[in-house]
């Protein structure tokens, strides 16, 4: 006797206690989640670009303010040499002029050294896209019309971590729907159809048939009901509702925590300007300061000392003021990142 038999059969749950919404839901709720942290890792990325960028530009800052001292002291070494040569200098006088000059020349080339190793640092941020050789600008361009209102209104929807933190509020939300909806009963549609061939070459039951074949298709609807589960469902439950409480505990306190984050950035920025405004005007007073020490010290007025304290102060108020405009620079950064509108 030969038999062939086979069967097809198709369930579709027509309803499972709205878990397969929530599901979806969720699903939903984790791509847009991904997305917001791709955001907020990109504007993370774009203000670590501007600092070093304007690193970069701050160095050569300093690089300039530094020649700008080298042309001072060469000045200062052509007037020792003609006071010695016509005999009212003397030769320390002589020495430290060129000492001093030598240790800016060589200042001088440090700093071109560090210019170029930013450059590098900036250039395998961006995924070294750069060309091997670029150049930066000279000013930092700083935006002083910042308001605190503009800063912290609507901090929840402007802040990409806080919106994909709260993403983590619904989608434990959309968990413990999922684990609830298995309290409810499942309704299943059913669909088979059945397939059976039997051949008999020989019977030895005179009554049975020598060739049966049968087909039929069958359907219907299943209920199942969760009357019993060890537990487990309430337990899930409960892990769920757990999980909710700590996702709504931990956006809390990140919200806090970048409120007081955009805080502390608004007072550093708020100082950074106040001083910026300050080394604004006392770069303008030290460099009158070094003109006169330098012209006096030209008609002999002056003495060494003092067009080398001139000089020195000079100095200092460039290098607090390069550090005031970075630094308003930074404050102006971490603002703008904290409220997502380095984005836009």
């Amino acid at each position: 006797s030969n038999n062939l038999s086979g069967s097809v059969q198709a369930v579709w749950t027509l309803f499972d206690g709205t878990r397969m919404f929530a599901t979806r839901e969720r699903v939903s709720e984790i791509a847009e989640q991904s997305e917001l942290q791709l955001k907020d890792q990109m504007v993370n990325t774009i203000a670590q670009v501007i600092n070093s960028y304007y690193d970069i530009v701050r160095q050569k800052q300093q690089l300039l303010a530094i020649r700008e001292q080298m042309s001072v002291s060469e000045e200062r070494v052509k007037l020792a040499e003609k006071k010695l040569e016509v005999g009212t200098g003397i030769r320390p006088e002589l020495l430290q002029a060129r000492v001093d000059y030598n240790a800016q020349r060589a200042q001088a080339l440090m700093q071109e050294t560090i210019i170029k190793q930013l450059k590098e640092q900036l250039n395998n941020i961006v995924g070294l896209q750069l060309p091997a050789e670029y150049d930066v600008a000279d000013t930092i361009i700083i935006d002083l019309n910042l308001r605190p209102d503009d800063s912290f209104q609507n901090l929840e929807n402007t802040n990409f971590g806080l919106m994909a933190a709260r993403r983590n509020i619904h989608i434990a939300s959309l968990a413990l729907r999922e684990r609830r909806a298995e309290y409810l009963p499942f309704v299943n549609f059913n669909a088979a159809y059945n397939f059976s061939r039997n051949d008999n070459k020989k019977q030895i039951n005179p009554f049975g048939p020598v060739y049966n074949r049968t087909d039929g298709l069958n359907y219907g609807f299943s209920l199942t009901m969760p009357i019993l589960t060890g537990l487990n469902t309430r337990r899930q439950s409960q892990l769920a509702r757990l999980e909710l409480d700590r996702q709504q505990l931990l956006f809390e306190q990140q919200r806090n925590t970048t409120n007081v984050a955009l805080k502390n950035a608004f007072t550093n920025y708020e100082n950074a300007k106040a001083i910026l405004l300050i080394e604004e005007e006392t770069i303008g007073l030290a460099r009158e300061n070094v003109f006169i020490a330098l012209e006096s010290f030209k008609r002999g007025v002056n003495t060494f000392i003092e067009l080398r304290t001139a000089q020195q102060s000079l100095a200092e108020a460039y290098n607090r003021l390069i550090s005031a405009r970075y630094n308003a620079k930074v404050a102006e950064t971490e603002l703008l990142r904290l409220n997502g509108s380095l984005l836009k």
